[in-house]
Protein backbone atom coordinates (compact mmCIF):
# COMPACT_ATOMS: atom_id res chain seq x y z
CA UNK A 1 0.00 0.00 0.00
CA UNK A 2 1.51 3.37 -1.00
CA UNK A 3 2.09 5.89 1.74
CA UNK A 4 -0.21 8.88 1.94
CA UNK A 5 1.18 12.34 1.21
CA UNK A 6 1.66 14.49 4.32
CA UNK A 7 -1.38 16.45 5.35
CA UNK A 8 -1.22 20.16 6.20
CA UNK A 9 -1.63 19.17 9.86
CA UNK A 10 1.44 16.91 9.65
CA UNK A 11 3.42 19.71 8.03
CA UNK A 12 2.31 22.21 10.68
CA UNK A 13 3.32 19.86 13.48
CA UNK A 14 6.71 19.33 11.87
CA UNK A 15 7.19 23.09 11.53
CA UNK A 16 6.28 23.66 15.19
CA UNK A 17 8.72 20.94 16.24
CA UNK A 18 11.46 22.59 14.17
CA UNK A 19 10.66 26.01 15.67
CA UNK A 20 10.65 24.50 19.17
CA UNK A 21 14.07 22.99 18.50
CA UNK A 22 15.34 26.39 17.33
CA UNK A 23 14.02 28.04 20.48
CA UNK A 24 15.70 25.43 22.66
CA UNK A 25 18.98 25.77 20.76
CA UNK A 26 18.84 29.55 21.13
CA UNK A 27 18.17 29.29 24.87
CA UNK A 28 21.07 26.86 25.27
CA UNK A 29 23.38 29.06 23.18
CA UNK A 30 22.56 31.99 25.46
CA UNK A 31 23.22 29.75 28.47
CA UNK A 32 19.82 30.62 29.90
CA UNK A 33 18.13 28.03 32.11
CA UNK A 34 14.62 26.90 31.28
CA UNK A 35 13.37 28.40 34.55
CA UNK A 36 14.81 31.85 33.77
CA UNK A 37 13.59 31.76 30.16
CA UNK A 38 10.10 30.72 31.28
CA UNK A 39 9.98 33.52 33.85
CA UNK A 40 11.13 36.06 31.27
CA UNK A 41 8.37 34.86 28.93
CA UNK A 42 5.75 34.94 31.68
CA UNK A 43 4.95 31.23 31.77
CA UNK A 44 5.70 28.06 33.66
CA UNK A 45 8.74 25.92 32.96
CA UNK A 46 6.40 23.12 31.89
CA UNK A 47 4.79 25.32 29.23
CA UNK A 48 8.23 26.29 27.95
CA UNK A 49 9.15 22.60 27.77
CA UNK A 50 5.98 21.90 25.76
CA UNK A 51 6.88 24.71 23.35
CA UNK A 52 10.42 23.41 22.92
CA UNK A 53 8.96 19.99 22.07
CA UNK A 54 6.74 21.64 19.45
CA UNK A 55 3.38 20.79 20.95
CA UNK A 56 0.65 22.47 18.88
CA UNK A 57 -1.74 22.74 21.83
CA UNK A 58 0.20 25.68 23.32
CA UNK A 59 -1.32 29.08 22.55
CA UNK A 60 0.33 31.14 19.84
CA UNK A 61 0.84 34.04 22.23
CA UNK A 62 2.98 31.82 24.46
CA UNK A 63 5.17 30.94 21.46
CA UNK A 64 5.54 34.66 20.69
CA UNK A 65 6.44 35.44 24.31
CA UNK A 66 9.24 32.85 24.30
CA UNK A 67 10.59 34.19 21.02
CA UNK A 68 10.58 37.74 22.38
CA UNK A 69 12.26 36.66 25.63
CA UNK A 70 15.02 34.97 23.62
CA UNK A 71 15.46 37.94 21.31
CA UNK A 72 14.06 36.21 18.25
CA UNK A 73 11.57 37.34 15.64
CA UNK A 74 9.53 35.32 13.22
CA UNK A 75 10.26 36.32 9.65
CA UNK A 76 7.62 35.49 7.08
CA UNK A 77 9.25 35.21 3.70
CA UNK A 78 8.07 33.69 0.51
CA UNK A 79 10.23 31.17 -1.33
CA UNK A 80 11.61 33.77 -3.76
CA UNK A 81 12.85 35.98 -0.90
CA UNK A 82 14.46 33.03 0.86
CA UNK A 83 16.19 31.94 -2.34
CA UNK A 84 17.43 35.47 -3.04
CA UNK A 85 18.88 35.75 0.47
CA UNK A 86 20.43 32.29 0.26
CA UNK A 87 17.99 31.02 2.89
CA UNK A 88 19.54 33.28 5.54
CA UNK A 89 18.34 36.35 7.36
CA UNK A 90 19.56 39.61 5.88
CA UNK A 91 21.74 42.05 7.81
CA UNK A 92 18.66 44.28 8.21
CA UNK A 93 16.90 41.39 10.00
CA UNK A 94 19.88 40.91 12.31
CA UNK A 95 19.89 44.63 13.15
CA UNK A 96 16.46 44.21 14.75
CA UNK A 97 17.62 41.38 17.01
CA UNK A 98 18.17 42.06 20.71
CA UNK A 99 19.83 39.50 23.00
CA UNK A 100 18.27 38.49 26.31
CA UNK A 101 21.52 39.43 28.05
CA UNK A 102 24.09 41.80 26.52
CA UNK A 103 27.64 40.54 27.10
CA UNK A 104 29.98 43.43 27.83
CA UNK A 105 32.92 41.54 26.29
CA UNK A 106 31.13 41.51 22.91
CA UNK A 107 30.63 45.30 22.76
CA UNK A 108 33.83 47.32 23.47
CA UNK A 109 32.16 50.75 23.55
CA UNK A 110 29.51 49.55 25.99
CA UNK A 111 32.21 47.97 28.15
CA UNK A 112 34.15 51.25 28.21
CA UNK A 113 31.00 53.23 29.05
CA UNK A 114 30.09 50.77 31.83
CA UNK A 115 33.38 51.25 33.70
CA UNK A 116 31.52 51.79 36.97
CA UNK A 117 29.80 48.39 36.78
CA UNK A 118 31.91 45.86 38.70
CA UNK A 119 31.54 42.09 38.93
CA UNK A 120 28.97 41.86 36.13
CA UNK A 121 29.65 40.35 32.71
CA UNK A 122 26.19 40.84 31.21
CA UNK A 123 23.46 43.48 31.27
CA UNK A 124 19.78 43.40 30.45
CA UNK A 125 18.87 45.24 27.23
CA UNK A 126 17.29 48.03 29.31
CA UNK A 127 20.45 48.44 31.41
CA UNK A 128 22.60 48.49 28.25
CA UNK A 129 20.44 51.17 26.63
CA UNK A 130 20.50 53.21 29.83
CA UNK A 131 24.32 53.15 29.91
CA UNK A 132 24.55 54.08 26.22
CA UNK A 133 22.14 57.01 26.70
CA UNK A 134 23.65 58.33 29.95
CA UNK A 135 27.15 58.30 28.48
CA UNK A 136 26.40 59.18 24.85
CA UNK A 137 28.75 62.16 24.98
CA UNK A 138 31.66 59.77 25.68
CA UNK A 139 30.90 57.36 22.82
CA UNK A 140 33.37 57.04 19.98
CA UNK A 141 30.98 56.09 17.19
CA UNK A 142 33.77 56.11 14.61
CA UNK A 143 35.36 53.05 16.20
CA UNK A 144 32.09 51.26 16.94
CA UNK A 145 31.78 47.90 15.17
CA UNK A 146 28.80 47.30 12.86
CA UNK A 147 27.48 44.71 15.35
CA UNK A 148 27.57 47.24 18.19
CA UNK A 149 25.95 49.90 16.01
CA UNK A 150 23.21 47.40 15.14
CA UNK A 151 22.72 46.55 18.83
CA UNK A 152 22.44 50.21 19.81
CA UNK A 153 20.00 50.95 17.00
CA UNK A 154 17.87 47.92 17.90
CA UNK A 155 17.85 48.94 21.57
CA UNK A 156 16.82 52.50 20.67
CA UNK A 157 14.10 51.27 18.33
CA UNK A 158 12.66 48.64 20.66
CA UNK A 159 13.14 50.23 24.07
CA UNK A 160 13.83 53.91 23.52
CA UNK A 161 12.10 56.63 21.62
CA UNK A 162 13.35 55.25 18.30
CA UNK A 163 15.69 58.15 17.60
CA UNK A 164 18.80 57.13 15.75
CA UNK A 165 21.97 57.75 17.71
CA UNK A 166 24.25 55.74 15.47
CA UNK A 167 23.75 55.27 11.77
CA UNK A 168 25.39 52.63 9.67
CA UNK A 169 27.18 54.05 6.65
CA UNK A 170 25.78 53.09 3.27
CA UNK A 171 28.23 50.90 1.43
Amino acid sequence: MPSKPPTPLDQSTAQLQALGAQLRARRKALRVSSTVAAEAAGMSRVTLHRIEKGEPSVAGGAWANVMAALGMTLLARNTEDADAAGGRASSADLAEWIPVRVRLADYPQLKALAWQVHGIDTLTPIEALSIYERNARHMDTATMSPAEQALLQALRTALGDGAAVVTTPDV
